[in-house]
């Protein structure tokens, strides 16, 4: 066992080659996937999409809040990989009792790409992971900003509206995309329509997740802010902080214009 330390400060204890791996978090397991560890991986959860063969080939723990302990003491684990915001503390404690849980805790780019490189040194794919922040790196460097910054509300949910604001992983790829957030509040405030209109975005820009929306919602949107320019935007890659990222830089150029 090898003593580590996660991105929330804790000292966790590790095997040397973890061979049963569990992921609670989508993007870092789609990252687990991307380093080729498709045959130590033993359980994802639910909402852990990519890759699509996974969901028939993994065993399903439950979902990021929520686990089936009794299918976890099943896989016996040799390591376990959450995430602060994702995933529920009370819970996450529980499983810290029987099992090594490696935590990520990320809001910038800088912590997402250190939680890439941290994992591959867990998992003994230090180069693999390291080509991977790389390139994460170098397209987010080569994104033209504009030269000036579109005020913009980006939102994950309805009924109640909610926003993405400071402090958060999606804040900072809006940033990093070009756009200026107008929401000041910090992580995900809800908004009621008359909210949105005094804000009076100049841009909106609404999440494929984790609210679907979709053309049929643009409209309330579009009656009550006639000028704004709003689109239907792939939340994942504003939100996933793993190696989709490498599709990120590019996209985002695309939507500004």
């Amino acid at each position: 066992m090898t003593p580590v330390v996660d991105q929330m400060g804790r000292k966790v204890e590790v095997p040397n080659s973890p061979q049963r791996i569990i992921s609670l978090v989508p993007s870092q397991t789609e990252l687990l996937y991307d380093l080729g560890l498709g045959d130590r991986v033993v359980g994802i959860t639910k909402f852990c999409i990519h890759p699509k063969n996974w969901r028939s080939e993994k065993t399903i723990v439950g979902g990021t809040k929520q686990y089936h302990l009794e299918k976890i003491e099943g896989l016996q684990p040799d390591l376990i990989i959450g995430n602060k915001e994702e995933n529920d503390k009370a819970a996450i404690e529980e499983l810290m009792l029987k099992y090594p849980v490696w935590m990520s805790d990320i809001a910038t780019l800088e912590d997402a790409l250190t939680m890439i490189r941290h994992i591959g040194h867990l998992v003994n794919k230090t180069s693999e992971a390291g080509l991977i922040a790389n390139s994460i790196q170098n397209s987010f460097s080569g994104i033209p900003m504009p030269s000036r910054r579109k005020s913009t509300l980006y939102l994950i949910w309805k009924a109640p509206y909610m926003a993405a604001g400071k402090g958060t992983f999606i804040n900072e790829m809006m940033d990093c995309a070009g756009f200026e957030n107008c929401i000041q509040e910090s992580r995900y405030p809800n908004l009621t329509l008359n909210e949105i209109k005094i804000l009076n975005p100049e841009s909106i820009l609404l999440s494929s997740e984790p609210y679907p929306f979709k053309e049929q919602h643009l409209e309330e949107l579009k009656e009550l802010l006639p000028n704004a320019e709003i689109r239907l935007i792939d939340g994942e890659l504003f939100s996933w902080y793993g190696s989709r990222l490498i599709k990120s830089a590019d996209y985002f150029e695309i939507i500004r214009k």
